[in-house]
């Protein structure tokens, strides 16, 4: 079962929630969203022998700070903050979509907290700007349903999986702070830096991540660096649709390649 905390920091109040006892994992949810969704994942995490670390980004649950004049750094300075309290380093740190982009910072800005980084889902380096402005009708709460489900299905979800778990969880305050946040980081900054390995776990129907980008870490950095696993029959959504997957697949890099 969860344990919830809250952790004070000298710019934030974070909510923070504890699956688990063992090495640390660092779970940080898709742009706009709750870490709630990492439930299963979490849970599957415990069973292995791990502590799943949860911290919700600021304006969603019960986190509390600071929205405006952000950049990823900052953001990745709460995770780092979080990592610290409770003794945690180096963790493993794995960010779904956007959450990817904090979790890479994070370790190119403190590597000594990162045992190595998990990208779940992660877009392509360039993607389409129509994209960008789907997932923003996917969000928008003053939308009817029935649109949003349209694009829901068609961005983040494959066939087979149901649209509709996303039509909650959305956080319209965060959305428009990590928008911003991203917009003030240079992602050249950032992209080319991997300190640590990086498992990049894709979603086999992933419109984000085209075919002929999934080999761009590898690219960058190395096989000996990147360690690559497709899951099949799932879209940029990936942790509902798949979450025990995901965490098998956690479980095992972890265990062969980090030691």
């Amino acid at each position: 079962m969860s344990n919830t905390r809250l952790v004070e920091t000298p710019v934030a109040e974070l909510e923070v929630r504890l699956d688990g006892e063992g090495p640390a994992v660092v779970l940080l949810p898709s742009l706009g969203r709750d870490s709630y969704e990492f439930d299963p994942i979490a849970s599957d995490l415990a069973a292995a022998g791990f502590t799943a670390l949860r911290p919700q980004p600021r304006g969603i649950g019960s986190s509390r700070g600071p929205m405006t004049g952000l950049d990823l750094h900052d953001l990745a300075g709460d995770v780092a903050a979080v990592v610290e309290h409770f003794d945690a380093a180096p963790a493993v740190v794995a960010g779904h979509a956007f959450g990817h982009y904090v979790a890479r910072v994070l370790a190119a800005d403190r590597p000594e907290l990162v045992r190595g980084v998990a990208v779940l889902a992660a877009g392509a380096r360039r993607f389409p700007a129509s994209l960008t402005e789907r997932v923003a009708k996917c969000s928008d709460l003053s939308l009817p349903d029935h649109e949003r489900l349209v694009h829901l299905r068609d961005v983040f979800f494959a066939e087979g999986h149901d649209p509709a778990v996303w039509l909650d969880g959305w956080w319209p305050e965060a959305i428009v702070s990590q928008r911003a946040a991203m917009a003030a980081t240079d992602k050249e900054s950032w992209w080319t830096v991997a300190l640590s390995p990086l498992l990049d776990v894709q979603a086999g129907e992933d419109v984000f991540r085209p075919a002929e980008t999934r080999g761009e870490l590898v690219d960058e950095f190395g096989s000996e660096l990147v360690s690559t696993a497709v899951v099949p029959g799932c879209g940029h959504a990936l942790v509902p649709e798949a979450p025990h997957e995901v965490a098998r697949i956690l479980v095992e890099w972890i265990r062969t390649r980090l030691g």
